[in-house]
């Protein structure tokens, strides 16, 4: 492959904020700890997050950090260790991860509602001794201690980083505050909970270990683990200077992100166990001084509260998450206009959504991609009158993409045409942890394979068409499951619809389609499929239809094909 520098012809919709060229290398930009140190010091009265009416400054942040810094280090974690962390957003889980990051140790960062089976293959990956888990998720750590290399349990009792008066209420005897409490609250028997351990901590001791630490920028700064609903869950590892470019990048790419008098008040409804949420708002935060407004979860009350009483002026999502707040302000009666920017990854953005949330808040609403392995973000659609409905945008700065023949990734395939996308930048990794024949799959001259279908445009702007193990291959043809899932979608009864590949006797497969039925509609197949035929090739319109109740999703509301394909398959 030549190198394609001299051929961005993206630039040329790049607004007059965002470079071409961006400097990674500032004094207070070269790892997370750095970034967020120099937060620490630059605004120290200044809100660092919310949670549940609680408030934590800079400068507070900066203190949890250090004595809990000291604790990890009095439990044996040194530079280069590896530190799981299992927790909903709450402020535990943001300190802890500065803290093992501060130290030059890597976090490990897990879903705490997923099962010990579930977790099994990446705790004996990272081999993590020591562990940091929300208490509900206890039991789970306990079985995992039996079967990996775990030996400590730290449990976090999220309720703790609530106002006292919250507290208070609790531990009334009413069923449903029972109810609330038996959903946050979890068991610590024979374990010392992470407040008590980090109250007993020397402030001063965690200063003089993270000044000592020499955390450098190629080191790795996280480890996510990549679904494992296609196989065995691989190990990304993400380097400070990954995760630094990517937010740096990001900064560059949303007009006067941070720029105001007042800190962005930005909404944490994704997890931060996600490469995505945690980029949007854990590690943005400290480099813009921003106000993270934490939410345990996305559930519609913690919305409606957010949205009316602490106005949000970054809203990161996915299209289910913007569906949901404008509903809720609507029914409400809320006033969302305070929303100055929104970003949205995980699943195509429909342009109705756009429109009505642009509408509702005075802001811009723009989609975006990427994936683990980037940090997240490699593409977004420009915050400008620029922005193309359908597509996901243009290569961020200092980012190279190519679409390629994917038998042969070294061939580079004429634009417009459907490949598999490769990708180079600063925010791509390295490489998975411990997993050499992965590596040498994933890369091809240096050249990440995403392992999405795409066509690049002559001009630069890339749509997605498919995963490429979710492409579908009946009667020699190649059908492309979203560009049928559009179709499917235009159709007023379908509210929703994942398009996936059933295995026939000849080997190949016939098209299907799982849909959820718009409210009061019924399904008549052959009306939705004379709709299809208006604008697919006949060899693309589904022959077998499913009604699900929800399609099965992610906690970023990504349908998961491979489980919808299970169910259609009994």
């Amino acid at each position: 492959m030549s190198d394609s520098t001299s051929h961005r012809t993206w630039q040329q919709y790049y607004p007059e904020w965002t470079s071409a060229e961006l400097d990674y290398a500032g004094a207070d930009e070269r790892t997370l700890a750095d970034v967020f140190d120099h937060a620490v010091r630059t605004w120290p009265d200044r809100p660092a997050m919310t949670f549940f009416g609680t408030t934590l400054t800079y400068a507070e942040y900066g203190r949890q950090v250090r004595k809990t810094a000291s604790m990890l280090h009095n439990r044996g974690v040194r530079r280069g260790d590896r530190v799981a962390i299992a927790l909903p957003n709450c402020p535990q889980a943001l300190v802890s991860f500065y803290a093992v990051l501060s130290l030059g140790a890597t976090a490990t960062l897990h879903n705490p509602l997923y099962t010990a089976r579930e977790l099994a293959v990446a705790f004996k990956d990272h081999r993590a001794k020591v562990g940091i888990f929300w208490d509900k998720a206890v039991e789970v750590a306990r079985e995992l201690r039996t079967v990996a290399p775990l030996e400590q349990i730290i449990p976090v009792t999220v309720t703790r980083a609530m106002p006292f008066y919250l507290r208070a209420a609790l531990k009334l005897p009413v069923k449903p505050v029972k109810a609330m409490r038996d959903k946050l609250q979890g068991n610590t028997d024979g374990l010392t909970e992470w407040s008590d351990l980090v109250k007993d901590a020397s402030e001063s001791e965690g200063r003089a270990l993270i000044e000592t630490a020499d955390v450098a920028p190629a080191d790795p700064a996280i480890v996510l683990y990549t679904s494992g609903t296609t196989g065995t869950p691989k190990g990304a590892a993400l380097s400070h200077a990954n995760l630094c470019a990517n937010i740096i990048q990001g900064v560059a790419w949303v007009p006067g992100l941070g720029q105001g008098e007042q800190p962005e008040r930005m909404l944490a409804a994704l997890p931060i166990f996600h490469a995505y949420g945690l980029t949007m708002n854990i590690t943005l935060g400290p480099l813009i001084g921003g106000t993270v407004l934490l939410l345990p979860a996305p559930e519609k009350p913690l919305l409606a509260s957010a949205m009316k009483k602490q106005k949000p002026t970054w809203v990161p999502g996915v299209p289910a998450l913007y569906q949901t707040i404008m509903d809720i302000a609507e029914q409400q009666k809320i006033d969302i206009s305070g929303v100055k920017a929104s970003f949205s990854g995980a699943s195509g953005l429909p342009v109705e959504l756009v429109k009505r949330w642009e509408n509702m808040t005075g802001g811009l609403l723009v989609e975006g991609y990427g994936l683990t392995e980037t940090s997240p973000i490699v593409i977004g659609n420009p915050m400008s009158t620029d922005r193309r409905p359908g597509y996901v945008g243009i290569p961020f700065p200092d980012t190279d993409v190519r679409v390629v023949d994917q038998d042969d990734p070294s061939r580079e395939l004429p634009d417009g045409e459907a490949g598999e996308l490769v990708v180079k930048g600063p925010q791509v990794f390295g490489g998975y942890l411990n997993r050499p024949d992965a590596n040498e799959k994933a890369f091809a001259d240096g050249w990440f394979r995403t392992g999405d279908m795409a066509v690049k445009e002559t001009d630069g702007f890339v749509k997605i068409v498919s995963r490429i193990k979710e492409m579908i291959v009946t009667g020699g043809f190649n059908v492309y499951p979203a560009e049928v899932e559009e179709v499917l979608t235009e159709h007023p009864s379908v509210a929703q619809a994942s398009v996936v590949g059933l295995p026939r006797d000849d080997g190949s497969e016939t098209v299907a389609a799982g849909i959820v039925l718009a409210d009061g509609a019924r399904l008549d197949e052959d009306v939705v499929k004379d709709h299809c035929r208006d604008g697919l090739a006949r060899y693309k319109v589904p022959r077998v239809f499913q009604v699900f109740e929800e399609l099965p999703a992610d906690q970023l509301g990504k349908v998961r094909r491979v489980e919808v394909r299970e169910q259609m398959m009994g």
